[in-house]
């Protein structure tokens, strides 16, 4: 028997899959989107991994990623025909980096918030051989496994998503200085009702969207435009004392969170590009919180 191929006891097994828990959840996430899902497949691979004989499992770190990649590639399969009845635009679960518990920063930090909704665009085998080896550096061998397809052809998914990520993917500024200058700039413009101020940070072809998943109030159809946008933003601000804002970094990108006393009401997830907002994607939807911090501070 190889060292790879030793009898595990429990106790190995389960720290070798909380260990493993965190790179799970972030491939899960990276085909999937939203962070509830992406659990239920991580859980769901350790259950069946529980119901497997492990002596006879060569790699139980390869199985797992596998299992996994293939229950988060049914899901989304399914949730792409469920996703053609969404009202509105839909758009990623936001992710708060360094937020707790840990395993939320490394997949944040693995998928910028501008690569997952080009990720959105691709098809499901796309995204998969994109996100299993280019991002999480499966190799082609085991992409092939996981897909049911040879590592031939994986690489060319992989190629194809590459390229398609590459014209797609918008380019924006990375100084965290400026980010938070531009986004407390933006919250109290828009909390103010700032018309011109607004005009000012928006970058003149700006793009607007809003995820409510017909939950909540939002706009159906992408705002282009920056006059457009600052006309919108100024007519929906929080208005009284119930409502404070949070700058923060939603998967690697400048963010600010709209909170009531109650509840989560916005997130923003801005791109920034020579110190204007070029994107604004406003995600409302309740049901895409669960990825951000509890504190308000």
């Amino acid at each position: 028997m190889s060292e790879q191929q030793r009898a595990w006891n429990t106790d190995e097994l389960v720290a070798e899959y909380q260990e493993l828990r965190p790179r799970l959840i972030g491939v899960a996430y990276g085909l999937l989107g939203t962070l509830p899902e992406a659990e239920d497949a991580v859980q769901e691979a350790w259950i069946r991994l529980q119901g497997t004989n492990t002596d006879a499992i060569e790699d139980v770190t390869g199985w797992l990623v596998t299992t996994t990649s293939r229950l988060a590639l049914d899901t989304l399969r399914s949730a792409r025909r469920q996703r053609e009845n969404y009202i509105g635009p839909w758009l990623p679960e936001p992710v708060e980096t360094g937020s707790d518990p840990a395993e939320r920063a490394t997949l944040a930090d693995s998928l910028s918030w501008a690569m997952l909704v080009v990720l959105e665009t691709l098809t499901p085998s796309e995204r998969a051989a994109f996100v299993l080896h280019d991002v999480f550096s499966v190799p082609f061998d085991e992409v092939g496994t996981a897909l049911g397809r040879s590592p031939q052809a994986c690489r060319k998914l992989a190629a194809r998503a590459r390229q398609h990520v590459r014209e797609r993917k918008p380019r924006f500024d990375v100084d965290p200085g400026d980010h938070r200058e531009v986004v407390e700039a933006f919250g109290s413009a828009m909390t103010d009702g700032d018309l011109q101020r607004l005009l000012q940070l928006l970058d003149p072809d700006a793009v607007l969207i809003s995820d409510g998943g017909g939950l909540v109030q939002a706009a159906l159809n992408p705002i282009l435009g920056h006059d457009k946008i600052a006309r919108f933003l100024a007519g929906v601000r929080p208005i009284d004392d119930h409502f404070s804002l949070r700058h923060t970094i939603i998967n690697g990108n400048p963010a600010l969170v709209v909170f009531s006393t109650e509840h989560t009401e916005t997130v923003f997830t801005l791109g920034i590009r020579n110190g204007r907002i070029r994107t604004i994607d406003a995600v409302r939807n309740p049901h895409k919180f669960h990825g951000l911090s509890h504190s308000q501070n």
